[in-house]
């Protein structure tokens, strides 16, 4: 697949944004004077700009991820990797991306902030591709398609080899986001990245990491496609402070194993006590930090919750997710409470 023929002309032809730091090529030293990027002289830990190339972290993610660091690239949150993506390959008013509802709901926004046009092809009833559809749409234009696996807010993974076969037969840009992959039985197809030009992985700092809070995603693609997003990024989209606590809990690695252990524990253990409320009518199979269960009434039931302190997501409001919670996997402690609560609305309403 060419990939120069997808991306915007006008993107083919800009050059980098140049940092001051970029000026300069003369390697680190300690004893250096920097007065080349106008930033305070007064040592505060935060007054010089950060390294615009993320150097140390992207070495430390490539090593984890067993990827090039030539193969890397940040964005303030995965949702600007996503944009970036968009803004690379979408002419406004002009392409389309495609998306599989019910799914993440910021590609939908990033097209329209884009003036893209949104494609939706709904999954199935069993929440499965409808890769027929996708692959006989009438257009030239769908430059990007994107698959949430595990999806959110289904929770569940797509299959393999249906996500290979898009991946070769698909003519634009496949996007997979990998947000929940951790919590996974399936595995990342990261390792796919160098074999097809077409392919990007996304994923994120936010779930199994435990870094919500930093902003700080995550993508993953053959150079080519890395050297058009660092086109258009900003320089410095990644502050000092997120890459530093960045660099620290990486470094913790054994630990963020521990917890994602603990969170599909407390996933197992959470599902055995909702199938024995008589309210709950499905607990879909999830390969996510979440679960997304089917109640009799879900206004009634998240209203309930709510007044009693626990808060999740009512997602009804999306396809085929009618009368559908989403509950994320919270602590040993937190879980407890959320199964008393019910616990406590099923006896008072069934008993």
């Amino acid at each position: 697949m060419n990939i120069d023929a997808l991306v915007r002309n006008n993107v083919k032809m800009m050059s980098t944004y140049s940092s001051a730091r970029d000026d300069y090529n003369g390697g680190a030293n300690k004893n250096l004077i920097y007065l080349d990027a106008n930033e305070s002289p007064f040592k505060n830990e935060i007054n010089r700009y950060p390294d615009n190339k993320h150097t140390e972290i992207k070495k430390l993610v490539s090593d984890i991820k067993n990827v090039n660091v030539n193969q890397v690239v940040f964005g303030n949150g995965t949702d600007e990797i996503l944009d970036l993506i968009v803004r690379v390959f979408c002419n406004p008013n002009q392409d389309q991306i495609i998306t599989l509802p019910p799914t993440y709901g910021m590609y939908d926004v990033i097209a329209k902030t884009n003036g893209v046009e949104n494609i939706e092809i709904p999954l199935k009833s069993d929440f499965s591709i409808d890769t027929d559809k996708i692959l006989s749409l009438k257009t030239s234009n769908a430059k990007v398609l994107f698959l949430c696996s595990p999806n959110n807010p289904t929770g569940n993974s797509f299959d393999i080899n249906v996500l290979s076969d898009l991946i070769k037969d698909f003519k634009g840009v496949v996007v997979i986001d990998e947000a929940y992959i951790d919590f996974s039985s399936q595995k990342s197809l990261i390792n796919l990245i160098g074999k097809y030009e077409n392919l990007i992985i996304t994923q994120t700092m936010s779930k199994a990491y435990g870094m919500a809070g930093i902003r700080l995603g995550m993508g993953f693609s053959n150079q080519k496609i890395i050297n058009y997003l660092n086109k258009i990024k900003p320089p410095y989209n990644i502050n000092v402070l997120t890459e530093r606590k960045a660099l620290e809990e990486l470094n913790k690695i054994d630990e963020i194993k521990k917890n994602i252990d603990l969170v599909l524990n407390q996933r197992k253990l959470l599902v055995s006590s909702l199938e024995k409320l008589d309210f709950v009518e499905k607990i879909y199979k999830s390969d996510a930090n979440f679960l997304l269960v089917k109640v009799d009434n879900a206004d009634l039931r998240y209203n309930q919750l709510s007044e009693k302190g626990i808060i999740v997501r009512n997602r009804s409001n999306q396809p085929l997710c009618q009368n559908c919670l989403r509950i994320t996997i919270g602590t040993k402690i937190e879980n407890n409470s959320l199964i008393k609560t019910l616990n406590e609305l099923w006896k008072k309403f069934y008993l």
